[in-house]
């Protein structure tokens, strides 16, 4: 579940077009601003199903592919994987897509028990494919004082893609995000010490660089990214420039500038400033390795990243090195998980927001009633 920098340079580049270019960048900006706000508007009681599903959506996901269906009846709500919205190439067995189906049954769960309609999350298989369910439950159940933190937190969590301010996190913090990823059958290693992460780091580079000298790879990258804001607002998904911290740019413009920016220096030397300038990284692991193991990581994960959110804290995805099977046993030893396979790399830390990702709206994921 990666997100890649991209277009280094590109305000020159728009600045190229003169000034009627950049009056119109801003305002499509600025239509972009009031789409993402209006897809976050807070959920609040009593939640419909679509309300439900809409928060559900909010997820993390890999490549903001958004690869879930969701089927709505009165006893809960199924999501199914979408397997039309696959990224082969860097994700050749479907991990990804199953941890973001756990973040997406995660979201639903906790915004469902928060809008008082409590339920229960369950694994479901439909021939081969694997999904989760949340049926509603009528024993009273209320959020407690975390759950509804990380409710809140719902709109505003971001995979925030820049370099951090250097801050450590305060230990009591740290303890509050290890325990907020506990699920069954899911380890979380946090590395804080600065030669671990060090160590990380430069496996996230070796990772990268594998990457990026796979054309298939580049190519699949290139598909989901949207240049323009007018092309995040039409396709609703992918990987929106400026939620990486860079400039949008007209689509026709966006595929040359990518070719002419994104390479393996420039690429490394910022892994190098956002990983240097982060607090700590998190692995996850979780047990069995299959799409329910998967799933159970997803969840583990978007708790983590709730609660970092609602204490102020950034997360971003650095997966590369969980991407490239080589450099998986690496990464497990750095974190103190041999013998696993680590699921997911996530840094942490403080920094200003950025732009969030775009989602396509509800009626384009809700299949019909079960």
């Amino acid at each position: 579940m990666t997100r890649r920098g991209i277009l280094t340079g590109g305000s020159a580049a728009l600045a190229l077009g003169g000034v009627g270019i950049v009056v119109e960048a801003r305002r499509a900006a600025a239509r972009y601003e009031r789409f993402a706000r209006d897809l976050r508007v807070p959920l609040t009681a009593p939640a419909t199903d679509r309300g439900l599903v809409r928060y559900a959506t909010l997820a993390a996901n890999g490549h903001n592919t958004q690869p879930w269906l969701f089927q709505t009846s009165g006893r809960g709500i199924v999501i199914r994987p979408d397997f039309s919205r696959r990224t082969p190439v860097v994700d050749p067995d479907d991990h990804h897509l199953y941890v973001s189906l756990g973040c997406a049954v995660e979201n639903l769960a906790i915004a469902a028990i928060a809008t008082g309609r409590p339920g229960a999350v369950t694994v479901t298989r439909d021939g081969n494919d694997t999904g989760a369910s949340l049926t509603f439950l009528s024993d009273g159940m209320f959020a407690d004082a975390d759950t509804w933190k990380m409710f809140t937190a719902i709109p505003r969590r971001q995979s925030t893609r820049s370099a951090y301010d250097g801050r450590p996190v305060p230990p009591a913090d740290l303890e509050r995000l290890r325990k907020s990823a506990t699920v069954d059958g899911v380890q979380v290693a946090m590395v804080t010490e600065r030669g671990a992460i060090g160590r990380m780091r430069d496996l996230v580079i070796a990772g990268n660089d594998a990457q990026m000298a796979d054309r298939a790879f580049v190519a699949e990258l290139k598909q989901w990214i949207r240049f323009s804001p007018s092309a995040a607002i039409k396709r609703g998904d992918g990987l929106y420039a400026p939620a990486s911290g860079n400039p949008a740019l007209p689509e026709w413009l966006g595929p040359y500038a990518f070719d002419l920016a994104f390479k393996p220096r420039s690429e490394a030397d910022k892994y190098v400033r956002q990983i240097d300038s982060s607090a700590g990284i998190a692995v996850f692991s979780a047990a069995p390795e299959n799409p329910t193991g998967w799933i159970a990581a997803g969840r583990a994960c978007q708790r983590f990243c709730l609660t970092a959110t609602a204490l102020g804290i950034r997360t971003a995805f650095v997966n590369q090195p969980v991407e490239v099977t080589s450099l998986r046993a690496d990464v497990a030893s750095v974190a103190g998980l041999e013998g696993r396979r680590p699921d997911l790399v996530l840094r942490f830390g403080y920094a200003p927001a950025l732009p969030y990702s775009p989602r396509r709206p509800v009626e384009a994921v809700i299949m019909r009633d079960a």
